[in-house]
């Protein structure tokens, strides 16, 4: 699996700097060739499986099996604003803990969205560039924080189009010749 990270900066002697971080300076993509002007939508990520709160885990991990994902996105029942996502893998250990129940609602294992006026909300969309979307999974768009997965939303964020992993990025550039 290939790590995906954003370059230091560089001395005039080619050392990093103690003062400058990652986060300082632009994102670079290491598969920047490759993209060649694709955008998420050329992921083909599939159709998003939300879920509400008051869901089942049973009803998540069953969900999640038959359409092969690692990511739920959970929904507002009524406004079906996006509140926060299940991660199968950590559900599946939690089960394994016994710190949650098949018959839990979902509320009590996802993890919820922060909405904090100070952080900055990276919308990405279909016609999100893979660079930015892979600047986005680095950390770069995130204040140094890695993320495993994407929410790919409209432009106005109201409705939930998909997931894309970090996964479906490092496949999409494995098809795509140097």
């Amino acid at each position: 699996m290939t790590e995906i990270m954003a370059q230091p900066l560089q001395n005039q002697d080619g050392g990093a700097t103690a003062t400058d971080s990652p986060l300082s300076q632009p994102f670079v993509s290491k598969w920047a060739s490759r993209y060649r002007g694709a955008t998420v939508e050329d992921l083909d990520p599939p159709a998003a499986l939300s879920l509400t709160p008051s869901d089942s885990i049973s009803v998540a991990l069953m969900s999640a099996f038959e359409r092969d994902y690692t990511h739920l996105t959970i929904v507002d029942g009524e406004t079906r604003a996006l509140l926060g996502y299940i991660a199968i893998p950590q559900l599946q250990a939690q089960l394994e803990a016994g710190a949650v129940r098949p018959e839990d609602e979902v509320r009590t294992a996802m993890m919820r969205f922060r909405r904090r006026r100070a952080n900055k909300y990276q919308v990405i969309t279909m016609e999100t560039p893979l660079e930015d979307l892979e600047a986005f999974f680095a950390g770069a768009a995130t204040d140094g924080q890695k993320q495993d997965f994407a929410v790919i939303t409209d432009e106005r964020r109201r409705f939930v189009l998909g997931v894309a992993t970090v996964d479906d990025l490092e496949q999409f550039v494995k098809r795509r010749p140097a």
